[in-house]
C-alpha cells in the first residue's frame, strides 16, 4: 500500500510489544523442542530475542531479507541465508528449527523461508489475513489495510483521533 491515508495506523508501545512476544513464546513451549532459532531480520530480532529468553534457546541465526522500506512493501529480496551449521540441523529439512517474524503481511517472506527451511515453525507476533496461512502460530491478526507501527520505528508524539474533530 502505498496511500498512507487509506491505512489504519496500529501504535504497538515497548510495553505492549513485550506482552505479546511473551505470550508467544507461551503459545511456542508446547510446540518444540526447537534446535535453533532464526530470526528474520530486522523486525524478526526483537521477539527472537524474548523468545530466546523465555524458551532456553542458545543458538540464534539470521535471515536477512528487505521487503520495506518507509512506508510501503516491495518484492522481498534474501540479502544473507541461513548459516551452513543451522541448515544442517534438522536433517536440512528444517525440523526442529523456529523462526520468528514480527509481521507476516503477504507471506512473501515466509514463502523464501519455506522454501530454505520447509520443515521449520514459522511464528510471527503479528499476522494479516493474506500472509497468516503460511505462519504456523502467531499472536494477534490485524486487518490487510493496518500499518503498525513498532516500537523501534516510532518516538513519543501527538497521535490524532480516529475521527476527524473528535479532539
Amino acid at each position: 500500500m502505498n496511500d498512507e491515508g487509506a491505512r489504519k495506523p496500529f501504535p504497538v508501545s515497548w510495553d505492549q510489544f513485550h506482552r505479546d512476544a511473551r505470550a508467544l513464546a507461551w503459545r511456542l513451549s508446547g510446540a518444540g523442542p526447537f534446535e535453533a532459532m532464526i530470526a528474520v531480520t530486522r523486525g524478526g530480532l526483537v521477539p527472537a530475542a524474548v523468545i530466546a529468553r523465555e524458551l532456553g534457546i542458545r543458538v540464534i541465526d539470521t535471515l536477512c531479507v528487505s521487503s520495506y522500506d518507509h512506508t510501503s512493501q516491495g518484492e522481498p529480496t534474501l540479502l544473507k541465508g541461513i548459516s551452513d551449521a543451522v541448515a544442517r540441523l534438522g536433517g536440512g529439512t528444517g525440523k526442529g528449527l523456529l523462526v520468528v517474524e514480527d509481521l507476516v503481511d503477504t507471506g512473501k517472506t515466509a514463502r523464501i523461508v519455506r522454501d530454505l527451511v520447509p520443515q521449520a515453525h514459522i511464528a510471527a507476533v503479528y499476522a494479516k489475513p493474506i500472509g497468516k496461512p503460511m505462519v504456523d502460530t502467531f499472536i494477534t491478526e490485524v486487518s490487510q489495510d493496518t500499518w503498525i507501527f513498532f516500537p523501534w520505528d516510532t518516538g513519543l508524539s501527538f497521535q490524532p483521533p480516529i475521527r476527524d474533530g473528535a479532539a
